[in-house]
């Protein structure tokens, strides 16, 4: 583990306290290594198990694994948090397959060449640059693109996730995984 100047420095399965442990292990297990953003995150055993759970259940939504991360990778973008945009770059392109010109498009504000993916991450973009209050135009493109009015509700707990990890590495900047660098 490197050292961390941070008010929240990444902690593992042995230095983290008793109530983050178990989640650490878990987390070790799915990424096998512990993300430093999950590290910072178990200083508080509360915030581990309230993101944990909160990304299980937007794993369990409508969206695609794909339409998932464009969500975060927009809403990080809108948040500049420069560890989660290079974290979900790395996840779209590398594990998703997604095309670097979609990736690319995201973390450059610019169109996304697949209409449906676009009105998904303006959505996203709006949603987060706004504070929530997106114009009904926004909305009807994201409907008219083929998404359901459920769905922008999915999109919310994206945006809650990203909130949580975003505002985490500004409140405590996080050092970049070995395994994101190449997204920086």
């Amino acid at each position: 583990m490197t050292v961390h100047s941070g008010i929240f420095p990444p902690l593992d399965v042995e230095t983290a306290p008793g109530g983050s442990r178990p989640l650490l292990e878990k987390v070790q297990k799915s990424f096998k290594f512990i993300p430093n953003m999950f590290g910072a995150f178990a200083n508080s055993p509360v915030l581990l198990e309230g993101y944990v759970g909160l990304e299980s259940v937007f794993d369990k939504g409508s969206l695609t694994a794909r339409e998932r991360h464009l969500v975060m990778l927009a809403a990080s973008m809108e948040n500049d948090c420069s560890y989660c945009v290079a974290a979900h770059s790395t996840v779209l392109k590398s594990f998703l397959h997604a095309p670097a010109e979609v990736v690319s498009a995201v973390r450059s504000n610019l169109p996304l060449p697949d209409p449906k993916s676009d009105a998904l991450v303006a959505l996203t973009r709006e949603m987060v640059s706004q504070r929530g209050h997106v114009t009904p135009q926004t909305i009807e493109n994201f409907l008219a693109a083929g998404y359901r009015k459920d769905q922008i509700l999915e999109v919310l707990v994206g945006v809650a996730l990203k909130t949580i990890s975003n505002y985490t590495d500004h409140i405590s900047p996080i050092e970049l995984d070995n395994q994101f660098r190449s997204e920086r």
